[in-house]
């Protein structure tokens, strides 16, 4: 099977580059499975709030709503297969309305996620939860992300970066910022806010996938296998994991 790079003719920024995405992650069995795994992990966790409205942030790309009809879908830009164009920065809901807010690689985007954080603390119901998937601070994760992907890792890094351009501008270690190295600022800033677990996981399955810029490495029947090596190697999770999984809970 060849290897190839996709080649998308817009600017990373535009929203014509989102919906391309969509359309690779639709129409890659390999990349589509991944998706759907993580959003098992979105819909498992909606089952334990019996109230609220359920929010995804970041929506454009994915196809959440195919699988969870009751989300309710955003995105920073216009796009025409969400519910809402909005900032992550300022929501347009009421205080105590949100039951869950779900995020797939999305955090590391928000020019300033102190602020996303604290719209998520008014909105969320007592109990509600911030469920994200997100690139992981493991070593094996650092080497992937520092050598072989366009977006930087600055795990010594500030806690913005800069705003205007939603895609090309991150820091894939703001997770790892907000939520691990500057943890007493996270108790400080958002008292009603608890992360109950961080967990780490797919080490391999997105490589092998191509993600939106390559085609797959292997073939879809591959998936399963290369699923049940992860969970053999899952005792190493905390050093081997490209992704984590973040679960906060208003309390």
């Amino acid at each position: 099977m060849p290897f190839k790079k996709y080649t998308i003719p817009y600017d990373l920024d535009d929203p014509k580059t989102t919906l391309a995405h969509r359309e690779i992650i639709l129409n890659k069995p390999f990349l589509k499975k991944i998706y759907l795994d993580w959003y098992h992990i979105f819909i498992k966790a909606s089952k334990k709030v019996k109230q609220g409205k359920f929010l995804e942030i970041g929506s454009g790309g994915g196809f959440l709503k195919e699988v969870f009809p009751q989300i309710i879908t955003s995105d920073i830009l216009p796009l025409p297969n969400v519910d809402l164009v909005f900032s992550a920065e300022q929501m347009p809901f009421k205080e105590n309305e949100l039951g869950a807010i779900f995020m797939l690689n999305v955090f590391h985007h928000i020019p300033n996620p102190h602020l996303f954080l604290l719209e998520a603390q008014r909105c969320l119901i007592t109990g509600g939860k911030i469920v994200m998937v997100e690139p992981a601070n493991t070593a094996f994760g650092r080497f992937i992300y520092k050598n072989f992907h366009h977006e930087p890792f600055e795990r010594d890094g500030g806690r913005q970066i800069s705003p205007g351009n939603p895609l090309s501008n991150s820091n894939q270690a703001l997770p790892h910022i907000y939520f691990e190295r500057d943890i007493e600022l996270f108790k400080k800033h958002y008292p009603q806010l608890a992360i109950k677990k961080i967990s780490y996981h797919s080490p391999f399955t997105y490589a092998f996938s191509g993600g939106v810029s390559r085609s797959s490495l292997l073939p879809f029947f591959m998936y399963n296998f290369v699923k049940g090596f992860e969970w053999i190697l899952s005792p190493f999770s905390k050093q081997l994991g490209l992704f984590c999984t973040v679960e906060i809970e208003k309390i």
